[in-house]
């Protein structure tokens, strides 16, 4: 795997666009490790054909206390369903923080662990705060993001 590209798809769920930045800044990170391609796409609009096509899917959303968006449960469910070539998985979430903060990460992870259980996850999903029900995201949360895309995207060459 280390001498071809790697492709990588970034699925997400954005309703006030906080979610869509994440996604998008971790793009940015993955886009720092050579060899490594990228698609990103809102899960409205992905493409279920095409996702076979990934060695590894993302997979982010917005959570409300402690559970993902009903869009984005159904698009896990959904990927069950396919023959899929891609091996791993990781997730990432919004939210703003409290007793909930990580809960839609993990029920994520579960989700997939139960539904598509050849996916493999390559790293602790990644939940970034956001200021209140609409956001900004908070200050210090976004490099995070960056790092998380370039971290699994030199994980996916070795």
């Amino acid at each position: 795997m280390v001498d071809e590209m790697v492709k990588v798809l970034v699925v997400y769920d954005t309703k006030y666009g906080n979610t869509k930045l994440v996604a998008e800044k971790i793009v940015e990170g993955i886009s720092e490790v050579e060899g490594v391609e990228t698609a990103i796409s809102d899960v409205e609009e992905v493409n279920l054909e095409k996702v076979a096509d990934y060695d590894a899917i993302w997979i982010g959303s917005p959570s409300h206390i402690g559970i993902s968006a009903r869009s984005i449960r159904k698009f896990i469910d959904k990927l069950g369903k396919l023959d899929l070539k891609a091996k791993w998985v990781a997730v990432f979430d919004t939210n703003f923080g409290g007793p909930n903060f990580e809960k839609a990460v993990k029920k994520m992870e579960k989700r997939i662990g139960e539904k598509v259980p050849r996916l493999k996850l390559m790293i602790s999903g990644l939940s970034i705060k956001v200021g209140g029900m609409k956001g900004p995201i908070v200050e210090g949360e976004l490099p995070k993001c960056k790092d998380f895309g370039r971290k699994i995207a030199t994980q996916l060459k070795t």
